[in-house]
């Protein structure tokens, strides 16, 4: 039967043999980007970039050490370890129960694992071994053979749990005669040919690490009788455990009784929290210099709001940050100076004139060619090798190379100052000045004020920790500012200490204020006591000393923190869409719904690109049911879509049987209403029962 709905012609009809041609990410790069002349360049420092979050992102785990100590010591260990030896070395990782992030951390583990310590790694989940013969996959994932277990036989009755031992004995035995033979062939190795694995010097005999992923989803009795199993060949094969634990330590006590425990060597590591894992990755990533793709104020909002207030996930936090990566170099041609010094100066000189005139059309250049003399002007807007000559992208990266040590900087001096003005965490500063003139807003303000209230004590080990700050930086203006900051250190120590005492309670309020408990009015009044005794009183040596330098503090603040937006071509380096951040991360499934619904033409559309004339049932009968109110009459709302649907159809108005409801429409109805019932749009009602409630107001 021959129908040109859309729902029905979409099940009945083959699809064509044609097939589509997949564009991969290069030819994404290379054919539908702006810019696709130097589209090759930009593909490459994209990838370049993605690789290098990826290896900045990778978690480094202690486990590593470890498993090696644990290796070295059964082959050269002493006599207690020997001892130990009939224990099967077990690591504890507590990860939280807040983090989502569980598989992304063991697959970083077992890669390194396999790695740099031992090729024989094998990772369970609880869900693949609800029996022992489920546990048969760590012979597969070990050997990387297959071992067929029929879906009856894997829940198998209790009745059978002695075959089942003997069945898991007899596997075991496999093991250790295949890893009997594989180490024996590594030890032995090819006559002539030096070894190239300092893993294989090290551990002759490298162990085999068994990972529960998840620890409390297993079962006990399962988990109790595989490692009654696994030490008794434990002098034949050198098994480890890695037990992942989301909750307590003392799971563990709770699962196994002391008869089963008392045969793990235990040892307890704890993960980072996932704050603390956004910390690293955004010291990683984002404060550095080194890394020269950046994201503005709005992207980063986004983000860490994401993380905050959705999912607790770094590693969504990441694929955020690869996301824009992707789409700034995909979406700005100018993104192929976007890399270290030494290529974007080479790039510069292979500029397009195409990719000159870009340059002179964003906003930033525009603004520094109007505070140049008339003469620069002309030659910056006209002159195409006096522009690449005089390419001014290389005082961003000074800025780059000048802000993140002053950002620490100030970071280390208010971090510690009651109620943190302008933020405990790093990343709430940096937000602050990549948004904001920093110098001019109020948090900054109370935070200087609270800083000139600082103690001899408390401003040593302050300025202390911006000499360690700015230290390892080379820059010349932070090596001045470091030779600054250490002879006010020495001026500090060096004052007259037979100078009269300073009144504590007047000079450092600050310190009596962190030890209390202290509301907005009794700070305010503090400093309004201060400004009036700065003002009455002579200033002491100290004070004098103590002001100098949070001059200078306030000098690179004004120097060196201004917005990014501020500076010539940041949108070189700077993916500013916000928007596409969240439409991507924080999808909204029912604005898409309904969106499909409203508009299917934006989505069905044929391989030559026409539309199709016809809507599908579901959304026909989705239009309809807007048009009514909190309850639908099912025949009204069915006559309207037979009336429909037949002029959808093409069918003749004037036609006895146009608008007529026959088996094939009521059946097409009852489809779509089913649809729109399992989407949530209506329900039935025990109010009148040939009614639907409606469930969904108002449209996209």
């Amino acid at each position: 039967m021959s129908t040109s709905s859309v729902s029905k012609g979409c099940f009945v009809f083959k699809p064509s043999t044609k097939k589509k041609k997949h564009l991969g990410l290069e030819d994404h790069f290379t054919g539908g980007c702006e810019g696709a002349q130097n589209s090759g360049k930009r593909y490459k420092l994209c990838q370049d970039l993605w690789d290098q979050i990826k290896t900045d992102t990778e978690v480094s785990n202690i486990l590593l050490d470890f498993t090696r100590k644990c290796s070295s010591t059964r082959q050269h260990g002493d006599w207690a370890s020997q001892m130990r030896a009939s224990e099967i070395p077990t690591a504890a990782l507590v990860l939280g129960v807040n983090v989502p992030d569980h598989d992304m951390t063991f697959q970083s583990l077992s890669e390194l694992l396999q790695q740099l310590v031992t090729p024989h790694v094998a990772s369970l989940q609880a869900k693949e071994c609800g029996g022992m013969k489920g546990l048969r996959r760590v012979l597969e994932r070990l050997m990387g053979t297959t071992v067929t277990v029929d879906d009856d036989e894997e829940e198998e009755p209790e009745q059978t749990s002695t075959e089942t031992h003997k069945s898991m004995h007899c596997s075991l035995g496999i093991l250790c005669d295949w890893y009997k033979s594989k180490t024996r062939k590594s030890s032995t190795g090819t006559p002539g040919k030096k070894r190239s694995s300092p893993v294989k010097d090290e551990l002759q005999q490298p162990p085999v690490v068994v990972i529960f992923k998840d620890l409390e989803a297993f079962n006990h009795r399962v988990l109790q009788d595989f490692i009654l199993i696994c030490s008794r060949y434990i002098e034949r094969l050198p098994l480890m455990f890695i037990f992942g634990i989301a909750t307590s330590p003392s799971t563990i006590q709770n699962m196994l009784p002391h008869s089963v425990s008392s045969l793990l060597c235990i040892e307890l590591f704890q993960s980072l929290s996932c704050t603390q894992h956004l910390a690293t990755v955004i010291d990683k990533l984002v404060l550095t210099s080194h890394f020269p793709f950046k994201l503005n104020g709005k992207v980063m909002q986004v983000l860490i709001s994401i993380f905050l207030y959705h999912d607790f996930s770094v590693r969504n936090f990441i694929k955020g940050v690869q996301l824009a990566l992707l789409e700034h170099f995909h979406s700005q041609p100018l993104s192929v100076l976007c890399c270290k010094k030494k290529e974007a100066l080479a790039n510069v000189m292979e500029l397009s004139q195409r990719d000159l005139e870009r340059i002179r059309q964003l906003p930033s250049f525009r603004r520094y060619t109007e505070k140049q003399d008339a003469q620069e002007k002309v030659n910056l807007m006209t002159d195409d090798t006096h522009l690449k000559v005089e390419f001014l992208f290389y005082d961003l990266r000074k800025y780059h190379k000048n802000y993140y040590p002053v950002l620490r900087c100030l970071h280390t001096l208010t971090s510690s100052l009651p109620r943190y003005p302008l933020g405990k965490q790093i990343r709430e500063l940096h937000l602050i000045c990549l948004e904001k003139t920093v110098w001019e807003t109020e948090e900054y303000q109370s935070a200087m004020k609270l800083l000139r209230m600082l103690a001899k004590d408390e401003l040593i080990a302050s300025i202390q920790r911006c000499c360690g700050t700015l230290k390892p930086v080379k820059s010349k203006k932070m090596m001045n500012a470091l030779i600054q900051m250490e002879e006010i250190l020495t001026k500090i120590k060096q004052l007259d200490e037979n100078a009269p005492p300073v009144d504590n309670s007047i000079t450092s309020p600050v310190k009596s204020l962190s030890q209390k408990k202290t509301d907005l009015f009794q700070l305010q009044k503090t400093l309004l006591e201060m400004n009036e005794t700065r003002r009455t009183k002579k200033l002491s040596p100290f004070e004098t000393v103590r002001n100098e330098a949070l001059e200078l503090i306030d000098g690179l603040v004004k120097s060196h923190l201004s917005p990014p937006e501020a500076q010539t071509l940041y949108e070189v380096c700077y993916y500013t869409s916000s928007a596409t951040v969240r439409r991507h991360l924080n999808a909204t499934p029912r604005t898409s719904i309904q969106a499909a619904l409203s508009n299917p033409y934006h989505y069905l559309q044929t391989e030559d690109g026409s539309v199709s004339n016809a809507a599908p049932d579901i959304c026909i009968a989705y239009k309809l049911h807007l048009e009514c109110g909190r309850l639908i009459n099912l025949y009204d709302w069915l006559e309207a879509y037979a009336t429909v649907a037949s002029a959808a159809e093409g069918n003749d108005p004037d036609s006895d049987t146009f608008g007529k409801v026959d088996e094939v429409k009521h059946a097409r109805f009852i489809q779509a209403v089913s649809e729109l019932e399992f989407l949530g749009f209506i329900k039935s009602t025990k109010q009148k029962t040939d009614h639907v409630a409606r469930l969904t107001w108002g449209g996209c």
